[in-house]
């Protein structure tokens, strides 16, 4: 029989995290410096706008993702709390990665950093929490963040290699956090999977009316600020047109994508009622999947078109495919990334890949379609072969893994004061 308490984590957490703070602040003394400006080239007009888009990034970083975490009636606590521990801290590694592999911010030996840098930190750190999407409720803190700084890591490293040989385009490689960090938390999960998970999960990974709104307010500050979150990245100020289009676009894949993933929902229950949990998160597909393919989308409805079969696979991946996935490979996604961000990114891939074959000519559709899927292929190999070998580090038991009781349990990890516990 198991023990009634969780292991301790007094002896790594603090230690682990004190560690790493460390190192991140001397790294940050000796290479990173704030940028500044001339004051006739500081455009105040360019620097309200960047502020305004890293706000809504932030706020779908530590309160969409936050509140999205919160669905598991036993562990809203470690939802909310464990993304804001991984998201700080991810987003910290991220700029001194940033700064270190990326060379148009890497000048003089230092790293200078401005909203530019600190946008596209957050977007590598989101990548981090779709990984510990896959793996919620089944791993402890310090094994969280592990995970998070060997994924970005993992993400920036894939950005220089296909920005460096196949001088894939900026926006396109960032876009891609969706499939790397969802492949990357799928495997991780597979290999982190114990059986007598199944005995106690059925039991947990519940919701109710309470952790269902919470989960849904995360849905909402992700789905009102994903707009900001695809277009961040478009900086030039001759790129005004495309920036409009990849608002625009977005909004409207995203509007689709509510319709279809309800109506999916509805019509794929046996009693025709709809899953809040499909709805959480199959409503965010269409912005997933126009975010990889938004440089070629120039018409309305395309981006509709997007929205539609991104929430119809969606949202079918939800009702079928999950737990035919935790039978048949014993690979357990709590959160259901591989349906909200690998699937709709691929497909965005897709389209991407048609868009473009259509509107070149002949000889170059073949060299673009051939640079693509090596792109495509480079972050797939990437994310699975990193995953599973982050999934082997994890397993080990210094990092001191919380039994299969514990599993999807705050009482692991958090005080209660209204209970009374007998040490």
């Amino acid at each position: 029989m198991a023990p009634q308490y969780a292991p301790s984590l007094r002896s790594r957490l603090p230690l682990v995290t004190f560690l790493l703070e460390t190192t991140f602040l001397l790294l940050f003394v000796f290479f990173v410096k704030i940028e500044q400006h001339e004051p006739r080239e500081f455009d105040q007009k360019t620097f309200i706008r960047l502020y305004a888009e890293f706000q809504d990034i932030h706020v779908m970083i530590f309160m969409g993702f936050g509140f999205l975490g919160t669905f598991l009636v036993r562990y809203g606590f470690s939802g909310s709390g464990f993304n804001l521990l991984v998201a700080a801290m991810a987003t910290q590694w991220a700029v001194l990665m940033n700064g270190f592999l990326l060379p148009q911010r890497h000048h003089n030996g230092a790293i200078y950093i401005n909203m530019k840098s600190v946008i596209e930190a957050e977007l590598c750190a989101a990548s981090a929490l779709v990984a510990m999407g896959a793996v919620h409720g089944k791993t402890n803190p310090v094994q969280l963040l592990l995970m998070a700084l060997v994924e970005v890591t993992g993400f920036v490293v894939n950005q220089w290699i296909v920005r460096t040989l196949l001088h894939a385009d900026s926006l396109y490689s960032i876009m891609l956090l969706h499939v790397f960090g969802s492949l990357f938390g799928v495997m991780a999960s597979w290999v982190l999977h114990r059986e007598k998970i199944r005995h106690e999960k059925p039991e947990k990974e519940k919701t109710d009316s309470r952790t269902g709104l919470f989960a849904m307010l995360g849905t909402l500050f992700l789905w009102i600020f994903w707009p900001s979150f695809n277009s961040a990245v478009v900086y030039k100020k001759w790129e005004t047109g495309l920036k409009l289009r990849v608002i625009y676009g977005t909004y409207l894949s995203l509007a689709v994508s509510v319709v279809i993933a309800m109506s999916i929902s509805m019509l794929s229950s046996s009693k025709g009622k709809m899953n809040m949990v499909h709805i959480q998160r199959s409503a965010l597909s269409g912005g997933v999947a126009f975010g990889v393919a938004m440089t070629a989308v120039q018409a309305p409805w395309v981006a509709m078109m997007i929205g539609f079969f991104s929430a119809l696979l969606s949202a079918m991946g939800f009702r079928y495919m999950k737990s035919h996935m935790l039978f048949a490979f014993e690979c357990h996604d709590t959160c259901g990334v591989l349906n909200v961000h690998a699937i709709p990114g691929i497909l965005g891939w897709f389209a991407l890949l048609f868009l473009r074959l259509a509107s070149t000519e002949s000889t170059i559709a073949l060299r673009f379609a051939v640079h693509h899927i090596c792109v495509l292929l480079i972050t797939l190999c990437m994310s699975l072969v990193m995953g599973i070998a982050t999934g082997l580090f994890l397993k080990l038991r210094i990092w001191r893994p919380q039994q299969y009781r514990k599993c999807f349990d705050d009482q692991a990890f958090w005080e209660f004061p209204h209970l009374v516990v007998k040490l």
